[in-house]
């Protein structure tokens, strides 16, 4: 990897690290202003350094591991999930994609799978029953909304011509896609809800009855680790939601990564006010969400899409430098 590159991908990571730890706390503010509670504001001027000091005092406890479980998987897990959750960054566009390839959507949410292995080896090396069983759960939650999520962009691809971003950056040069596919935008914002383990979608995380699921044995450091990479997840998801439905203008980079951020801004306050007001849902209730309701309908939504004469592939060809 050449230099320019590599300070590139280190930008990414500090930023995208950096962002998710002031979600932390602005979360923590909304829902503490809703709840009519102070929140944290001990930690520096109306609590702005909280998040640092909870990254102090994770990253510098005694990292530790049940006695039976399998060492090697167990630290690796973590390692792993947080690893992912920063290469799906390469791909978006902020204006310019660190690698701008043409199937960039399909590799996003290749990536955006392995994070299933994350959980599936965190619960079965913690040799919990407790951590097995919200491993499982997560697992099946999440292989079922990626069928919706990859049905809907299957959707979206027949009318933009591609896989590639900046192809749905171009469509929506003069209207949004959401408001031509409202109701498949819908669908989306609710599926990625549930692939990033949110509430009223938090099953894997029942802390009533599974206490915390698949990272019950986690503490420390590695604990800090899927935290950072579920809110990782939450951004790249409400980024990638902007990129599909909300595109700003793509041809000004004076105002593109401001629009951009922006727009992901308000969608990830949405996830939050979600979680404020909604209560958790059973998890036959999740099930039959998608597998009578949303798939039923993106099935209909992919065969009409098909049928439909596409007038946005008409547009010009893009060039990319």
């Amino acid at each position: 990897m050449k230099a320019p590159q590599m300070m590139n991908l280190l930008t990414i990571v500090i930023t995208t690290l950096m962002a998710v730890a002031f979600l932390t706390l602005l979360e923590r503010k909304i829902i503490s202003s809703a709840q009519q509670r102070k929140g944290p504001n001990i930690v520096g001027p109306k609590g702005l350094l909280q998040p640092v000091a909870d990254g102090i005092k994770l990253f510098v406890k005694e990292p530790i591991h049940p006695t039976l479980s399998s060492k090697t998987m167990f630290i690796t897990s973590p390692i792993l999930a947080l690893t992912l959750a920063m290469l799906m960054w390469t791909t978006i566009p902020m204006p310019h994609p660190l690698a701008n390839i043409n199937l960039g959507l399909l590799l996003l949410m290749a990536i955006s799978s392995m994070s299933v292995y994350t959980i599936m080896w965190s619960g079965w090396a913690s040799n919990s029953k407790y951590a097995l069983i919200g491993a499982l759960r997560a697992i099946a939650q999440t292989i079922s909304y990626e069928v919706t999520l990859g049905l809907i962009l299957m959707c979206m691809a027949s009318q933009t011509g591609g896989y590639t971003m900046q192809l749905f950056l171009e469509a929506q040069e003069k209207t949004w896609l959401a408001l031509m596919s409202c109701p498949l935008a819908m669908m989306w914002f609710v599926s990625t809800l549930a692939e990033t383990n949110r509430t009223p979608f938090d099953l894997t995380e029942g802390e009533s009855e599974l206490v915390s699921g698949f990272n019950v044995e986690y503490a420390s450091g590695m604990f800090a680790m899927f935290f950072l990479a579920e809110y990782s997840n939450i951004l790249i998801m409400n980024t990638l939601s902007v990129i599909l439905f909300l595109s700003p203008t793509p041809h000004d980079p004076t105002t593109f990564p401001m629009n951009l951020m922006m727009k992901t801004t308000i969608l990830t306050m949405g996830f939050i006010w979600i979680r404020t007001t909604y209560p958790r849902f059973r998890y036959d209730q999740l099930m039959h969400l998608l597998w009578k309701q949303f798939l039923p309908m993106t099935l209909a939504s992919c065969l009409l899409y098909t049928m439909m004469p596409v007038s946005i592939m008409a547009l010009p060809p893009i060039t990319f430098n």
